[in-house]
């Protein structure tokens, strides 16, 4: 667009409105009620919610029961060992022909017995194992397949809802990376509300069941022990509130970072052309810094919450214990019957168990707490755009429909404007211009008064302050808002294209358009015969934006787009800014023609679009200042008479340059083919800012193999050596990763220590004197809490350290990755997985998915490992029978690990390859949301999307399909092989092979062990997305650019330099042949040879799509050549010369300037990014660029913020910024390509007169449509078909002539 949407501002307070809006957000993190999370769900939802609880409070029974079971058989254990006195009552085992009560016993009746509770205790364990599995395997299920249901929902609502926002809010959003909301949120809000709810709420509901049991058993030693379980509720709740405020803090900071890595990727050749990687690699470290600040602490307090549980479990234990058998021996000695003693053996188990089981539970719910505050935190982002009421809905069905259709009467009534973004500047003051159906009116003046303001107005893009905006007498708000739109078609300044294919492209104009009505309004746009010469014709498919194709081509794509929609309003706004002057003629004649009947409204700077118009309207300052036709305000001598004088050639003369070259060339080659095969190639080469495809969406069907063969290969990666890849990228972190590893082993040893310590305080029961008791329980309790103070310590430093080195491993990741995108060659952008929104959401999905590689994952899978390895060995040295029995179930379970982790693997790619496609769909529609709005393209994409969230469930549900089953699995086999071992073992002891405390140490040993690993199953799908997203990442870290500085010596080793002295100092060109990657059999440049000498300005003229941009692309090397070389000063650029070095002297301005969101002042400092550009060098490059008095004129003036790509501007002050952007880098060889393009005419005089200031004493290559931009150089060349046809200096094409000799007759005349 050419005209500002003033966003700018004042820096101050555009950061103080930033801090407001921070701080508003982060109480939004706390408001969100969890309940909310389901506020998608139906009917049917709430049943398998309800059903999804009931499976979770069942599989919350299974561990009570288990501890009754448990402490029923230990106390038979003690008390048929002991076989003194009635042994202790019990009511589970009798249900199964155990636990039956004798008093004074013999040995072999005791062991009889034995043997049978040992068989109602497998019975009971096995069914509790059944019950296990089937409520576990339900409620995963039920609630994966509900989260997913409901979180697909959400990402459908909340894309619709972003649509349907009128475009003044999408100028407001600051920090709306749609790619971070869309992937990293809503991934986060599943999360919340999948399985984790289920596991939450069997913790809580195994709390409350084993602290009752606790109580109902034996109240006294319950109470004794409950402060742990208040203790433990405050310590998690102070965490998870801290937790929670630095979550919100990291997202923060990793959503500006994402917002940068788009902005860069977005303008990645100007990024590149200046020479801006290192800087934007600063900008993107500097803004992961609050994330790594937040992170650090992250870790401390989960570290701190973790030593206060585990430390509190062992001391909290020790003491109950010691109090318990204290309690035993006090009801021993009393003479209470046996039947009302309160406190035995296996009752004390029960109480201790119960407690501990429960504030164990509870001290697992952190990481849950945290993910639901993540979940909460996400969805307050996503609900505050949902719940929103757009001002202005294109999907609104309110409003007038004129079943008779408009007529196009226009009238501005007295209009006042300000954009929502800048309300301290007004647009538009009191305008008011009438406009009758069927007229051409045309709006002119200076850059930035308020031309394209009308345009927009007119479309609804925003609604007046004040005043009217009228059609056919009708307020515009009056109409249906998509009805209203279908009667207007737009041709902008920077067409807009989407991927897809050409004819798509142009049916979004008319979705149901016939192949004819496509073809002919391409030929009515004047672009049907660049079309077909394609390879693939209509079917070509272009990528993000049309960057494969010239200015000029995308321009004529925009203008037959318009034209398909037979619009009863036309809006031309720069419509043929971009096209050389045959094509401009011939398009300025569809387009007049295609004005005919209809109302037209024309932006321009150009006097031919403008010259014939029925009224011409100039505007300034906000107002309509002069109103008449051409010739009226000619003889009124006023504003529109200074602009067209200042205007100082005609152009005809420039049109008749294009004519001859048409005329010429058929002569120079007669034979049929060999125009055709010119044509061919003349329209093939890319041209205006071009931007390349080099391996894009056109691969051969050899390419395509070789992607398929490379995505085979990607599925089939290396785990143990992307592993070390990343232990070796952590190097730096090292020593926190050996200290985190030592202390995660050394606990993974500390809890078979604790089971032997466990087993001997039981059998410190069975001592048979209360002096032994007292003694050897003591000792225990000692012993256990000092196991419990180191834990503590351990705990805290792995958690710590192993955070810590995750945090730092993440940001390196982040920054390298980023810092290799940065490196790639232009062509690799355009292949649509590497797509802006693709990369974005792969690098912060990615790098957080990383961060599992080395963190709690990882410290638990090394735990349960060293404690397998211990528990392992201890049961070994008492008994390998018994051992070899409790390992029995250990295949099934890593069996069970294995095969997820192989499931997940398969499918986590395709996933992600998934969920980048609608990421790319979210990030190109909203970065076009005015083209998007103006095609009334939002239902249509939102299906599209729809499509893409619907392939993302699927692919998310067979990945879910086994997750119920693996996830119960683990912990059965576990309690099965509880049953299994002790079964056995009683039988063991009941035949005297071994001791009951034996059996006690190899069972707690060994099935912790294994309890262990089976938790740790949980956290190895979460290590294998962190080792296939680090693989993801590598791919792009080690990806070899194609294009590359050269080595230096190695060249100079094998004597290749290519110096020589063909021209002694200036740019060479030398046979140069070259065809783009994406279209190898269509030669651009063929044998092209130029010499600029240095010093000299060099202008190149021609056809749109003739080469010209090319020859600068290459210079740039963008691409290299097929054969030849170009040299500066007699060095190869591409062999002796380092791209820094290259790049260092050259300085661009392009067609379609872009701009950062960064203050005006840093943007023209970027053209040079080497050093720190003092601001008077900053205002003398604005001054000479005649941008200084519009940036004064704002309120913030040098400090005023752009928005993204510099919307907030119009076209001309961007332009004019550029151009000062690269004033200041004060460059040796200056590329101009279509510089004052974008200008009004009063403002290209003066810029032209800087341009040309600029170039004396320095090497200049001019590519430009209008040729008194070219006229004074010192080389003229008229390039056709890769080739130049003329060339020589004003004088010597006179001389010659030819075609220049010609153009100039033809000037003299019209003067």
């Amino acid at each position: 667009m050419a005209e500002p949407n003033m966003q700018n501002g004042d820096a101050d307070d555009a950061g103080q409105a930033e801090a407001k809006q921070i701080k508003s957000k982060q109480p939004q993190m706390e408001t969100v009620n969890y309940y909310k999370l389901f506020r998608y769900a139906r009917g049917i939802d709430y049943l398998l919610l309800v059903c999804g609880l009931i499976a979770a409070l069942l599989h919350a029974l299974v561990f009570p029961i288990a501890i009754i079971v448990y402490s029923e058989l230990v106390a038979m254990f003690i008390d048929r060992s002991l076989g003194v006195g009635t042994s202790s009552g019990t009511k589970a085992l009798p249900l199964f022909g155990g636990g039956k009560q004798l008093t004074n016993a013999s040995y072999e009746e005791n062991m009889q017995e034995l043997r049978k509770d040992s068989v109602a205790f497998g019975i009971l364990m096995t069914l509790d194992s059944l019950l296990m599995l089937f409520s576990g395997m339900t409620f995963v299920n039920i609630f994966n397949h509900l989260a997913l249901k409901l979180t697909v929902s959400m990402r459908r609502e909340f894309f619709k809802a972003t649509v349907r926002q009128e475009i003044g809010w999408h100028d407001m959003a600051k920090d709306q990376n749609f790619a971070v909301r869309i992937t990293d949120n809503m991934e986060k809000i599943r999360t919340g509300i999948a399985e984790n709810l289920g596991h939450f709420v069997t913790i809580i509901c195994d709390v409350a069941i084993s602290v009752i049991i606790s109580f109902v058993y034996g109240w006294k030693l319950a109470l004794a022990m409950f402060f742990y379980i208040p203790l433990t509720m405050v310590v998690n709740s102070v965490v998870a509130h801290y937790q929670s405020k630095l979550t919100a803090r990291e997202q923060s900071s990793y959503v500006r970072a994402s917002s940068v890595v788009e902005e860069v990727i977005g303008a990645i050749r100007t990024v590149v052309a200046f020479g801006g990687e290192h800087s934007e690699s600063t900008r993107y470290d500097t803004l992961l810094k609050p994330a790594l600040k937040a992170g650090k602490w992250k870790g401390a307090f989960s570290g701190l919450s973790d030593t206060v549980m585990k430390a509190m479990m062992f001391i909290v234990g020790a003491g109950a214990f010691w109090y318990g058998a204290n309690l035993i021996l006090h009801d021993r000695a009393s003479d209470v019957s046996i039947e009302d003693r309160k406190y035995t053996p296996a009752i004390v188990m029960i109480v201790i168990s119960g407690i501990i089981v429960g504030a164990n539970q509870l001290s697992r719910t952190s990481p849950f707490l945290e993910t639901f505050a993540m979940a909460r935190g996400s969805a307050s982002a996503i609900y505050d755009v949902i719940d929103r009421v757009s001002l202005i809905d294109p999907l609104s069905k309110a409003g007038k429909i004129l079943n008779y259709g408009l007529k196009g009467n226009i009238e501005f009534r007295d209009v006042f404007f300000q954009y929502p973004a800048r309300k301290d500047i007004i647009v538009l003051r009191g305008l008011s211009i009438t406009v009758q159906e069927g007229q051409t009116v045309a709006l002119v003046g200076s850059s930035g008064c308020g031309k394209s303001t009308c345009v927009q107005l007119l479309q609804r893009f925003y609604d007046p302050v004040f005043g009217q905006v009228l059609l056919d007498g009708e307020d515009v708000r009056k109409y249906n808002l998509n009805w209203l739109r279908s009667n207007i078609a737009v041709v902008g300044q920077e067409p807009v294209l989407f991927q897809g294919t050409i004819a798509e492209n142009i049916r979004h104009g008319k979705p149901l358009a016939t192949q004819k009505e496509v073809e002919d309004s391409a030929k009515a746009a004047n672009a049907h015969e660049f079309i077909i010469a394609l390879d693939n014709g209509y079917d070509t498919h272009i990528s993000e934006k049309g960057v494969q194709l010239s200015g000029g081509q995308r321009q004529r794509i925009a203008i037959a787009r318009a034209l398909i929609q037979n619009p009863k309003i036309l809006l031309l706004d720069e419509a043929t800014s971009a096209l050389d002057y045959h094509s401009e003629k011939l398009v300025q004649a569809a387009l007049d023609k295609a004005s005919k009947g209809r109302t037209t409204l024309v932006v321009s700077h150009r006097l031919s679009a403008i010259r014939h118009a029925d009224q011409i309207v100039y505007i300034d300052n906000g107002k309509a200042v002069e109103q008449g036709t051409h010739e009226d305000l000619m003889r009124l001598e006023g504003h529109y008479h200074k602009m067209v004088a200042a205007h100082e050639y005609d152009d005809t003369a420039d049109e008749l340059l294009h004519e001859e070259l048409t005329e010429e060339l058929p002569k120079e080659r007669k034979q049929s083919k060999d125009v055709e095969h010119f044509h061919r190639n003349s329209v093939k080469s890319l041209d205006k800012n071009l931007e390349f495809q080099m391996k894009g969406l056109h691969q051969s069907k050899t390419q395509a193999a070789e992607e398929l063969e490379k995505s085979a290969n990607a599925k089939s990666i290396s785990y143990p050596r992307t592993f070390l890849r990343v232990l070796a990228t952590a190097r730096p972190e090292w020593g926190f990763l050996i200290i985190g590893t030592i202390c995660a082993g050394l606990y993974g040893c500390a809890m078979p220590a604790f089971s032997i310590v466990l087993a001997e305080l039981y059998a410190s029961l069975a001592e048979p004197t209360e002096e032994a008791v007292l003694a050897h329980s003591s000792s225990m309790s000692i012993i256990t809490v000092v196991i419990g103070v180191c834990v503590g310590i351990f705990c805290f430093v792995q958690t710590f350290f192993y955070n810590l080195a995750g945090v730092w491993l993440t940001s390196r990741m982040r920054s390298k990755t980023f810092g290799a995108i940065m490196k790639q060659e232009m062509g690799w952008f355009d292949e649509k997985e590497n797509s802006v929104g693709a990369l974005s959401a792969r690098l912060s999905g990615d790098a957080a998915s990383v961060q599992g590689a080395i963190g709690f994952p990882l410290s638990n899978i090394i735990q349960a490992l060293t404690n397998f390895i211990c528990s392992f060995s201890i049961a070994f040295s008492y008994s390998w029978e018994l051992a070899l029995v409790c390992l029995s179930t250990a295949p099934f379970m890593v069996g069970s690990i294995i095969f997820e982790a192989r499931f997940s693997e398969k499918s986590a790619l395709k996933e992600k390859n998934v969920l980048e496609e609608t990421s790319r769909i979210a990030t190109e529609t909203i970065a076009q949301i005015r083209t998007v709005a103006a095609l009334r393209r939002e239902e249509e994409l939102i299906k599209a999307y729809d499509a893409e969230v619907e392939r993302y469930r699927l692919q998310i549900k067979s990945r879910l399909k086994w997750r119920g089953l693996v996830n119960a699995m683990g912990m059965t086999l576990m309690f099965f092989g509880y049953a299994v071992t002790l079964t056995y073992g009683g039988f063991m002891c009941a035949e005297g092979r071994i001791k009951f405390e034996v059996i006690m140490k190899i069972a707690n040993t060994m099935l912790y062990g294994l309890f262990i690993l089976a938790q740790s199953l949980a956290f190895t799908p979460a290590f294998n997305a962190a080792l296939l997203s680090a693989t993801r990442m590598y791919e792009i870290i080690d990806r070899s650019p194609l294009i590359q500085s050269a080595n230096m010596m190695e060249q100079m080793g094998n004597g290749k330099i290519c110096k020589t002295n063909v021209v002694e100092q200036g740019v060479s060109y030398r046979g140069l042949n070259f065809s783009y990657p994406s279209r190898p059999d269509n030669q651009v440049l063929k044998d092209f040879n130029l010499d600029v000498l240095q010093g000299q300005t060099v202008a190149l003229v021609g056809a749109s799509g003739s080469g010209k941009s090319t020859c600068v692309q290459l210079l740039l090397r963008y691409y290299d050549p097929d054969e030849g070389k170009i040299l500066i000063d007699q060095e190869c650029i591409h062999q002796d010369m380092e791209l820094k070095t290259l790049r260092r002297r050259l300085g661009i301005v392009s067609q379609e300037p872009s701009l950062f969101e960064k203050t005006i002042a840093e943007n023209i400092s970027y053209g040079d990014t080497s050093r720190t550009v003092p601001m008077q060098q900053i205002i003398d490059a604005a001054k000479m660029a005649n941008a200084h008095d519009f940036i004064m004129a704002l309120p913030a003036q040098y400090e005023t913020m752009l928005g993204a790509k510099g919307t907030q501007l119009s076209g001309g002050q961007k332009q004019r910024i550029a151009i000062a952007r690269a004033m200041v880098r004060n460059p040796k060889i200056l590329l101009l390509d279509e510089a004052t393009s974008a200008l009004d005419m009063q403002s290209e005089r003066v810029v032209q007169q800087a341009l040309d200031y600029a170039c004396s004493g320095r090497t200049c290559i001019v590519i430009a449509h209008r040729l008194s931009t070219v006229q004074n150089a010192n080389i003229i060349c008229v390039i056709q078909a890769g080739r130049i046809i003329e060339q020589g200096t004003h004088a010597q094409l006179l001389a010659k002539n030819g075609i220049y000799a010609k153009l100039y007759r033809s000037q003299a005349k019209s003067k």
